[in-house]
């Protein structure tokens, strides 16, 4: 299976935006809340498939995990839209930038090798072919991120859990790790390398490879205890101090054992901003965005995930 749009209509969206009820969970507890009818498949004015989620409530992190992973902590997120698949090569070359990845070898192969900042620029640019306000300020230094805007921009971390665990509240969204061959490329399967994206199942909600194939970069800073203080509804991360700053990595890659691959597994990751030489083949990305229901409507359907 390739990445492609889809053109079946549904019903308005509106409700996907409205109050919240249960989505149900995996067997042995609550799961997160979202919108009745659960995510919706939507194709972008440039042809990019995503998935429309509900804002809802969910326990992020893991008591079970590594020390950044805790404390456990209800969270609240707005909903959102985040594409379907990891960025590929055949985007970055619709967006007209350079490709800095290893693997070339097919169009629909995930990015990777990508800085930080490069994934910024590559989400103003689908904003600009849209004709959507981008989200990054590109003249100050760390590209700063407007939230309100209507134009596409990296998840934060929050967002990134919330859509992995898909309502759900163990490791994965699919059950046990024994599964993971199905849903994942990870260094168990993968073979040293990247995979076209969309060939291994998807989670819950429909979205391709959050367990493997390339980590993805989050818009937040890295901070090990910033779960010990974050804020209940729509976090952003720590504020930058300037001093050695790591973003948050999330999901796991062609070389992360399974555990690496878990929904709450977090890490901290030089961007490569400044680093001539940053060949982090392992590091990719997908975007996000905020849409009305007006704009959602206005967009073409397709099938429920």
């Amino acid at each position: 299976m390739k990445p492609g749009g889809h053109t079946a209509a549904l019903p308005i969206l509106a409700a996907l935006l409205c109050a919240c009820g249960d989505t149900g969970s995996e067997p042995g507890g609550p799961g997160g809340s979202g919108a009745a009818g659960g995510p919706v498949g939507i194709v972008t004015a440039s042809g990019v498939p995503m998935i429309a989620l509900p804002g809802g409530e969910f326990l992020m992190g893991s008591d079970r995990g590594n020390a950044d992973e805790a404390p456990v902590h209800r969270v609240r997120v707005s909903p959102f839209l985040m594409d379907k698949f990891e960025v590929t090569h055949a985007l970055f070359r619709q967006a007209q930038l350079p490709n800095p990845s290893r693997w070339q070898n097919d169009a629909n192969q995930p990015v990777e090798r990508v800085r930080w900042r490069d994934a910024k620029q590559y989400c103003n640019e689908r904003s600009l072919l849209e004709n959507l306000t981008p989200c990054y300020d590109e003249k100050t230094a760390d590209w700063d991120c407007d939230y309100t805007a209507n134009g596409y921009r990296l998840p934060t971390e929050a967002e990134w859990e919330y859509a992995c665990r898909a309502g759900s509240v163990g490791a994965y969204d699919f059950g046990t790790p024994d599964r993971l061959r199905q849903y994942a490329w990870f260094a168990d399967n993968a073979g040293q390398q990247t995979h076209v994206v969309g060939m291994k199942k998807p989670n819950s909600w429909g979205l391709f490879d959050l367990y493997g194939n390339v980590s993805e970069w989050c818009e937040d800073v890295y901070d090990p205890a910033y779960y010990g203080a974050s804020p209940a509804e729509d976090p952003v991360g720590p504020p930058n101090t300037g001093q050695d700053v790591r973003r948050v990595m999330r999901g796991g890659s062609w070389q992360a054992s399974a555990d690496m691959c878990r929904a709450s597994y977090r890490r901290g990751e030089r961007t490569g901003d400044s680093d001539a030489c940053f060949y982090t083949d392992y590091c990719g990305f997908r975007c996000v965005r905020r849409a009305t229901a007006a704009e959602l409507d206005a967009l073409p359907h397709a099938a429920r995930p």
